[in-house]
């Protein structure tokens, strides 16, 4: 009997296993080499393949610095078949040596996958101030519209420094309009004098909101008291607000919430163009403690989920509910997912597949 129990626990296991999306990139590290900096920006295509028997499905590419930008495939990717996620260096006042990792979520067999890119950028000839400093916002200089907080563990507090430059012959003094209350920035010195230097430190206390996974906030750049709310005076803050679940007790650990979603794909059917469907997934609770869906990560405009919190008690279930709307859908078969975040250890990110198809 004993031997038997093993058996079937290694078939289930074999079978789990049958199931899985594999990831496979042919490269995983490139190196540019040797770039001048006046390129501007720098490109390289990972290429991937499928090697399981389920859909791949990419959550989310998070670069390690906001010089650096991906772009993947979006599409769930069936066995076999393969994807690409394109990464973009920005060369522009970065002179030196550089190394970049990117990192790849996704619910293949290894869920977070690292891939790094790398080169030395070469200085324009007599580099000066713009070289340094490439955002222009008239009489400040920024060394990046972009500030990086990256992950965040929810409860801690987490700094970033921007380095800014007055370019012009009069005091400038720098101000923020928009900072979300959880976010805060001294500038020193406040007053920067024609030529000086200076900086900007960005404190973020996550136990100050309500956000759960990645977050972009958006403010703008106040000189002398001037606000304009353009493009050019825009700045983002990038954070990704996750939870160390290390952290737990023996205790706490025995009275996790379970989450049990036994189907992970919805099939919204046929519909013809311009028409609306609803769909839902239902979930349901077994453990001890309180189940909260801390957000549902949706990019797809057609598809409109108005529950982005939700929690579900011990024994309890609950739906979340999505609408489909056809109406700029051209024909065709469409597969999307989203990404649900939750307090379940075992299952923090969650992705789930959806389909349809539009007839005329």
């Amino acid at each position: 009997m004993k031997y038997s129990f093993l058996l079937i626990c290694l078939l289930l296991s074999f079978s789990a296993m049958a199931q899985k999306a594999v990831l496979n990139f042919e490269v995983k590290e490139h190196d540019f080499g040797k770039v001048n900096e006046e390129v501007g920006k720098i490109t390289y295509e990972f290429e991937f393949v499928n090697k399981g028997n389920a859909p791949l499905v990419i959550s989310r590419v998070q670069a390690s610095c906001g010089c650096t930008t991906p772009v993947w495939t979006k599409e769930p990717i069936e066995s076999g078949k393969k994807g690409s996620i394109t990464v973009t260096y920005s060369t522009t006042g970065r002179p030196g040596s550089f190394t970049k990792t990117i990192t790849v979520y996704s619910n293949a067999v290894d869920e977070q996958m690292m891939l790094v890119i790398k080169g030395e950028v070469i200085p324009k000839p007599n580099a000066d101030n713009a070289a340094f400093y490439p955002v222009n916002l008239g009489d400040l200089m920024l060394k990046a519209k972009f500030i990086q907080m990256n992950n965040i563990v929810k409860g801690d507090k987490q700094t970033r420094v921007l380095e800014i430059h007055n370019s012009n012959k009069v005091i400038v003094k720098p101000t923020f309009e928009g900072l979300p209350s959880y976010v805060t920035a001294t500038v020193l010195p406040e007053t920067l004098k024609p030529n000086e230097d200076g900086k900007v430190t960005f404190t973020l206390n996550s136990k100050n909101t309500s956000s759960w996974g990645p977050t972009n906030d958006e403010f703008y750049v106040v000189l002398n008291g001037k606000k304009q709310f353009s493009e050019d005076f825009k700045l983002t803050l990038v954070s990704n607000f996750v939870e160390d679940f290390n952290k737990m007790t023996l205790d706490q650990k025995r009275k996790v919430p379970i989450l049990d979603l036994p189907i992970r794909a919805l099939n919204f059917g046929t519909l013809k163009a311009g028409s609306k469907r609803v769909g839902k997934f239902k979930i349901s609770n077994r453990g001890q403690n309180p189940l909260e869906i801390r957000r549902v990560i949706n990019n797809n405009k057609e598809i409109v989920n108005r529950q982005q919190q939700l929690t579900v008690a011990s024994g309890k279930s609950a739906d979340i509910v999505l609408n489909l709307n056809t109406k700029n859908l051209s024909e065709g078969e469409y597969k999307k997912s989203i990404t649900i975040q939750t307090n379940d250890p075992d299952n923090s990110f969650l992705i789930l597949v959806l389909s349809w198809t539009v007839l005329k």
